[in-house]
């Protein structure tokens, strides 16, 4: 095992999880993976890491545990609660957590967490799942620098844009601005796809030559083929992205800050949720603007 090795617990292998784990064992680190359905434990074991069946067996021996679940209530459940990563991780013990949810509750966890001996780090992700495949993802990292740095080679396995933020919650707060962003972009991507076949555009012609200029977006790059092809496979789902959604505009509201579109985007996503989208990506936005023009939906 190298200098740089860590023995890792990762606590949540879901479309996100699941691939960030297998990039941890490709770069060299010791991974054991826990989540409630088997499956994703067995296909890490059959990646070069192990399976545990509870979490105390997963960070029994851990030097960082990392945490990848869906929102608020899952973290509090995995970290605070009954057998959860306080009762068994040892002191000294790096935590990350990688989902996405409130800086309330990073700050909750830290708290929690110094009084037991063990360091945080809030360090959620851009990228959906083909960054995670790739390991290619942002990861904005809020905590203490020193801690930053301790954790240099686990998320160098884990992203590409590896930036320290701020203090503990900084991280959460950066990925609600993200969110923000990306649901924006969505939504506008939506509607010009519409505006585009409504006026018997080439729409793959035009994605091309729009990707190349000013309204050029990563979310255009990794989402254009899907809206050309109408296909929702969900790399990240409309459901986590109205729950980021609550977030932002609840953090935004906190701090004063207004949210004129940001708002409007928001009660679409939750539309369409309510329609039933809310299991398909986050570009099926776009079957939105699709009702809205008087088509039907695929």
């Amino acid at each position: 095992m190298s200098a740089t090795s860590r023995k890792i617990a990762f606590i949540g292998l879901g479309i996100m999880g699941g691939p960030m784990a297998a990039n941890l064992v490709k770069a060299g680190h010791t991974v054991t993976g826990y989540n409630r359905g088997r499956a994703p434990v067995d296909a890490l074991a059959a990646a070069g890491g192990r399976g545990a069946d509870s979490i105390a067996e997963a960070v029994r021996e851990a030097e960082v545990v990392i945490t990848m679940v869906p929102a608020d209530p899952q973290v509090k459940e995995v970290v605070l609660g009954e057998g959860g990563v306080l009762e068994h991780a040892g002191p000294g013990t790096l935590l990350i957590d990688m989902s996405s949810i409130t800086p309330q509750t990073s700050l909750e966890v830290d708290a929690a967490a110094r009084d037991k001996g063990l360091r945080t780090l809030d360090a959620p992700v851009s990228g959906g799942e083909a960054g995670a495949i790739e390991g290619a993802l942002s990861i904005m990292v809020g905590g203490d620098p020193d801690d930053f740095a301790d954790a240099g080679p686990v998320f160098e396995a884990l992203g590409t844009t590896i930036v320290h933020v701020g203090p503990h919650g900084a991280g959460q707060t950066v990925k609600a601005a993200n969110q923000l962003m990306v649901a924006i972009h969505l939504q506008s991507l939506a509607e010009a796809v519409v505006f585009l076949e409504n006026a018997g555009v080439d729409l793959k012609a035009a994605l091309e030559v729009l990707g190349g200029g000013l309204a050029g977006s990563t979310v255009l790059a990794r989402k254009r083929q899907a809206v050309l092809d109408r296909d929702f496979k969900p790399g990240f789902r409309i459901d986590l992205h109205h729950k980021d959604m609550g977030i932002v505009t609840d953090a935004a509201r906190a701090v004063g800050a207004p949210l004129p579109v940001g708002a409007l985007v928001a009660q679409l996503v939750a539309s369409a949720r309510a329609r039933g989208d809310g299991g398909l990506d986050h570009c099926a936005l776009l079957r939105g603007v699709e009702r809205l023009a008087g088509r039907a939906t695929h």
